[in-house]
């Protein structure tokens, strides 16, 4: 899977800024995609730092742009957008603090268009790659929030789980948008979106708030977007199932071979694409996130360079 889309990135002149660029994990990464010519990459850091670890470790990165972000000749004219994008909420001595640090600046220089798309969260906290997207990137129009999926691979089958990472309590308007949205990151991979709606109750053999929930979003969701695929609520053994979806719900054209799963909330998302990666043997690429007008992820912080490389590559696809 990766290989194809590093294939398919090749020449496609995208250009991805990495936030911290003095981390080995990042440097590799950068290394491996400029020497196989699939995307450019711009490092965030002091230029002596930046280049001393990259010696240090072996890295060639000298296809790569770095940016000092102390030291940017364009830092005026990307003040006064920012001033402008924040309305009122941040001064100018407020931005140009801000600036200072490489998650503001990097996702400014995706805004400027200098930049297609951005990654961090190597050392930054997920609250802090987020935060700057959505006061100067923003919700896509249409889009009221950001949600998260996460692609699970294992040889050549491919599943989307959502939402794991971002929204604790989805209301039924939020899933509706957080189905939609996970549909077409699944395209991207190459998977034709098939929306269980996850709950302990399979077409109302269970009550409770959260039956509830996903029987009105499963309904606003058919409503808004005929378009899809979706069934709910499921139960996940109905949803994968076969030979269960025969006698729960032998009609649906979903159950029994779903692979877009949305979760009522974010504890049984976390909980379940975490199971599938530990004991099911998948591979989970994420948190990917939604919404966003332009392509921003986050890293794990315990992620290595080979998740990184992915990450990338999935993020570069997005823009």
């Amino acid at each position: 899977m990766f290989k194809k889309l590093a294939d398919q990135l090749k020449g496609s002149n995208r250009t991805l800024v990495y936030t911290e660029g003095t981390d080995p994990r990042i440097l590799e990464s950068a290394a491996k995609l400029v020497a196989e010519d699939v995307i450019s990459i711009i490092l965030l850091g002091k230029v002596d730092e930046v280049k001393a670890v990259a010696e240090e470790k072996g890295f060639d990165i000298s296809k790569c742009q770095i940016i000092d972000p102390a030291d940017y000749e364009q830092i005026d004219e990307m003040v006064a957008e920012m001033v402008a994008l924040r309305k009122g909420k941040m001064t100018e001595e407020q931005v140009r603090a801000a600036l200072g640090k490489s998650n503001y600046f990097g996702t400014m220089l995706v805004k400027m268009g200098k930049a297609d798309c951005l990654l961090g969260g190597a050392t930054y906290s997920t609250a802090d790659t987020v935060r700057p997207a959505l006061q100067l990137i923003k919700t896509k129009p249409g889009n009221s929030l950001v949600s998260s999926s996460f692609i699970l691979v294992k040889d050549d089958d491919k599943l989307a789980f959502a939402d794991c990472a971002i929204n604790i309590d989805p209301t039924e308007d939020d899933l509706v948008e957080i189905a939609a949205e996970t549909a077409k990151t699944a395209a991207t991979f190459g998977i034709d979106a098939r929306i269980a709606m996850l709950c302990y109750s399979t077409l109302g053999s269970g009550k409770g708030e959260d039956v509830t929930k996903m029987v009105n979003a499963t309904a606003k969701i058919k409503e808004q977007h005929p378009e899809l695929k979706v069934e709910g609520e499921l139960q996940f053994d109905a949803a994968v199932s076969p030979v269960v979806a025969q006698v729960k719900c032998p009609d649906s054209e979903v159950a029994g071979k779903a692979n877009t799963f949305i979760f009522p909330d974010i504890t049984s998302g976390n909980i379940g694409y975490k199971i599938a990666a530990r004991l099911g043997g998948y591979e989970a690429i994420g948190p990917i996130l939604q919404g966003l007008n332009a392509p921003i992820n986050d890293l794990s912080r315990g992620c290595n360079a080979e998740e990184v490389y992915k990450m990338s590559l999935v993020t570069a696809a997005l823009s």
